[in-house]
């Protein structure tokens, strides 16, 4: 099996085939639960009937024309997206990665256009995670994804919640820009602190930084807001977002405020594929169920009704050292065992992953029910009395055999 495919994923055996909201199917007729959406993609889940419909209408009509010609919903996206972000602006990419590699251009050349060329470095926080394409790599903190591809752009890391350490990093450092994930996804599900991404906001205003916020995993609604950092009423320079806006086709916005409209000048930055027809009329399948038919709503409700089963199984669990996230993007942290309750999950018919470590993450579709959420924690129950159970305290191994 893959034969021919690069290895670089660690790929479970199953083939799926097919799937129905937040349930998907494989070859041999197994049903499973999947609260994973396709690591934050599928939001509106698997077999959406309008989303469907409109995929197959677009492809009857056009694909593709290339960002040197006008389709009719390039704009209809980027003005959706300029009102619900409150930024100005949209370039279209293809993926999050992308969209950071748009950003740390538009960072850079926006130092330029205002006299200070020298400032061409960058300011993330550790656990950062921007992506795997060279740029956005060099600001992503985990050093094993870096170090075999070095020399990358200069970074400088600061921990999350240390107000001090970022004053001094953007003042003596003096970057283009500071990179934050206001949910740090791949660290665990780390939530950052409202105060410090306030403190954020004001430095950078301070220092001349231009602040992107990377919303990739955690925007789009997912956490209730349609940006995760509206809930601390900050606005960014610059918005990254993807996963889940194309619905499961790929897309990327870089999103500016603005002051940064008019840094980039035709010729500066492109994507053939990005921004094409099919996949502009998934978004804005997404973007009215998002915005016109409740979806926001359901996302605030169902995050509600999980936060408060996991807390009730915090109770009940001791090794849950900690919930994290908010709304359809959540982690429990466990003191031990998470990779061992991952894959019991998983061989019970529930799709999540583990990341940071130590930590289940959970990103359901927006569109799953409240009985499937119910269902979601039944098995995850099931899950931690197995882990908890005396012959696997004794024999942690036992339990992923």
């Amino acid at each position: 099996m893959d034969e021919h495919v690069l290895n670089t994923y660690l790929r479970a055996d199953e083939v799926f085939v097919e799937g129905h909201g937040a349930e998907l199917r494989d070859k041999n007729g197994r049903v499973w639960l999947d609260f994973l959406g396709g690591i934050a993609v599928s939001a509106l889940g698997h077999g959406h009937e309008r989303l469907r419909l409109a995929i197959a209408d677009q492809a009857s009509k056009l694909i593709h024309v290339s960002n040197l010609f006008r389709h009719p919903y390039t704009e209809e996206v980027a003005s959706r997206i300029a009102r619900l972000t409150g930024l100005e602006a949209v370039f279209f990419a293809n993926s999050g990665a992308e969209a950071n590699e748009a950003a740390i251009k538009i960072a850079r050349k926006f130092q330029r256009l205002q006299g200070r060329p020298e400032r061409t470095s960058f300011v993330a926080l550790e656990g950062a995670f921007h992506g795997r394409t060279t740029g956005a790599l060099a600001l992503t903190h985990t050093a094993k994804y870096r170090e075999p591809f070095g020399p990358l752009l200069e970074c400088t890391w600061v921990a999350p919640g240390d107000v001090a350490g970022l004053e001094r990093a953007l003042r003596t450092v003096a970057p283009a820009a500071l990179f934050v994930e206001p949910i740090q996804g791949e660290a665990g599900v780390r939530d950052v602190a409202f105060d410090f991404l306030r403190a954020a906001r004001r430095l950078c205003d301070e220092t001349g930084t231009v602040l992107v916020h990377d919303e990739v995993q955690a925007g789009c609604g997912r956490t209730g807001t349609f940006l995760a950092a509206d809930a601390a009423g900050v606005k960014p320079d610059i918005a990254t977002l993807a996963k889940p806006i194309g619905a499961g086709l790929p897309l990327g916005l870089c999103v500016v405020a603005k002051p940064l409209a008019g840094v980039l000048q035709p010729g500066d930055h492109g994507s053939t594929f990005a921004g094409g027809p099919l996949v502009c009329r998934a978004a804005l399948v997404f973007l009215e169920e998002l915005e016109d038919r409740g979806l926001l709503q359901a996302v605030r409700e169902r995050g509600a009704e999980l936060r408060s089963g996991l807390a009730r199984l915090a109770s009940e669990h001791p090794r849950i050292t900690e919930l994290r996230g908010r709304g359809l993007i959540q982690g429990v942290r466990l003191a031990q065992g998470a990779e061992e309750l991952q894959k019991d999950l998983y061989k019970r018919g529930l799709i999540t992953n583990r990341t940071g470590g130590d930590t289940l993450r959970l990103l359901p579709p927006y569109v799953i029910t409240s009985a499937q959420i119910q269902r979601g924690l039944s098995i995850l129950a099931d899950g931690l009395s197995a882990l908890d159970a005396p012959a696997n305290r004794s024999n942690p191994a036992a339990a992923s055999a």
